[in-house]
């Protein structure tokens, strides 16, 4: 019974302290997960402990897994949902300064190569500073975990790269044929496709 008691305390603990992260009050979860307030009152309190279902629903909720939810170590200071809100602009801030950065050197060097000489095709470089920005932001959202930009950003650096290849050679060779260049786009498309439906689908099922 005592051994009963503390297993319930310490789930009580864990919905505690995820809803509290996820900034929403008893009355807001209960609506969310279709339950009165009571029952998330009584869960919080020890009183009870929800069913697998309701589990499962609020580890989706939470993004954490059951494990977690039941019996993982919560710290003792809550980290509000703001607070993450407030690092995700701190991040967008930094993507776009090292963005505005690259663009700013390729116009530089646009520049003083048109000075130099303004019958050279200056404009390449706009077109390789797309691959560059697409590099940057592959890393950031790599590092932060952003999957949807990641996607976005890998799918950019693939057809820039054949793009920027395809114009370049176009512009040292006239009369070759370059097109089926963009051949080479169509199955690394799909393999960047297939790896980031199968990333997600692991994640999800080591959340379950």
């Amino acid at each position: 019974m005592e051994n009963t008691r503390k297993i319930n305390d310490k789930i009580a603990e864990n919905l505690i302290y995820y809803r509290k992260r996820a900034g929403l009050t008893q009355a807001e979860l209960a609506e969310k997960i279709n339950y009165s307030d009571k029952s998330v009152s009584k869960w919080e309190s020890a009183g009870g402990v929800p069913d697998i279902y309701i589990l499962l629903e609020l580890s989706k909720l939470y993004g954490v897994s059951i494990d977690e939810l039941v019996r993982g170590e919560v710290p003792e200071k809550i980290e509000p949902i703001v607070e993450r809100k407030k690092g995700l602009g701190k991040r967008v801030w930094i993507m776009l300064l090292s963005s505005g950065l690259v663009w700013l050197v390729a116009t530089c060097l646009f520049v003083g190569f048109y000075i130099w000489n303004s019958d050279s095709p200056a404009w390449l470089i706009f077109l390789y500073a797309v691959f560059a920005n697409a590099i940057v932001l592959i890393v950031y959202t790599g590092l932060w975990k952003y999957r949807i930009l990641n996607f976005l950003s890998v799918s950019t650096l693939i057809w820039i790269t054949i793009t920027c290849l395809f114009v370049t050679l176009h512009l040292t060779f006239e009369n070759l044929s370059l097109g089926f260049l963009f051949l080479i786009g169509i199955p690394l498309q799909i393999l960047e496709i297939f790896w980031a439906f199968f990333r997600s689908l692991f994640k999800r099922k080591k959340q379950v």
